[in-house]
């Protein structure tokens, strides 16, 4: 678990300096000054996030791999591709009924701070 979720963390980075680069030096242009906010909102999330899953890869090596912390890693993965993944496509396309999936993601985001504290603590 520890090495899947550092090697996605390390592409989920990559990929958001990449996308962030896109949008800074491609989209700016192109897309009202709302969309531009939420793409880089998306951007912001996905860097966030992407260390999140770096930092339980780490402290699955550390404390060893539990349920916790693999639902932490997934929980992050999850809320990318919803919460930055729905903000990157809506401000690409303008669909905004996809504003609806980005709380989803916001929520897994959650879920996976308070399995990696829980871990964290129970293993102090």
């Amino acid at each position: 678990m520890a090495k899947l979720f550092l090697l996605l963390g390390s592409i989920i980075m990559a990929l958001a300096v990449a996308i962030g680069a896109f949008g800074a030096h491609g989209l700016e242009s192109r897309l009202s000054e709302r969309m531009m906010k939420n793409y880089q909102t998306g951007v912001q999330y996905h860097m966030i996030h992407g260390l999140g899953l770096v930092a339980t890869a780490i402290l699955a090596v550390k404390m060893g791999a539990s349920g916790l912390l693999q639902g932490a890693g997934w929980a992050f993965i999850l809320g990318i591709v919803l919460f930055s993944g729905s903000l990157y496509v809506m401000a690409l396309t303008g669909i905004t009924k996809l504003g609806a999936i980005t709380p989803i993601g916001g929520l897994a985001f959650i879920v996976g701070w308070v399995l990696l504290g829980i871990a964290a603590v129970r293993h102090l």
